[in-house]
């Protein structure tokens, strides 16, 4: 089974999306169609270090609201997509 594209939100480009909504409600699925596997990569690096920063607990409402909040802001927000030409920094 080919995997399915999307048009990245975040990155601009066609890229192999998710498998699945990975959040739920309405904000999932809008991260299921617009949100590259890639992008979703890159969320999940952001977010380890908001958890740490914050010492957030996630599985409190409080953290999962300030998470979908910021999830939201990283795909969608004003700034959200990354200029052209973006090259990651990967450190080992």
């Amino acid at each position: 089974m080919a995997q399915r594209m999307v048009k990245c939100a975040k990155l601009g480009k066609e890229l192999p999306g998710l498998d699945e909504p990975p959040w739920g409600g309405e904000l999932g699925q809008r991260i299921y169609d617009n949100v590259s596997e890639q992008a979703w990569e890159m969320w999940v690096e952001q977010l380890k270090m908001m958890i740490n920063e914050y010492r957030l607990n996630p599985s409190t409402p409080e953290a999962q609201e300030l998470i979908a909040c910021q999830m939201e802001l990283f795909f969608f927000g004003p700034g959200a997509a990354l200029p052209p030409g973006y090259v990651p920094v990967h450190k080992h």
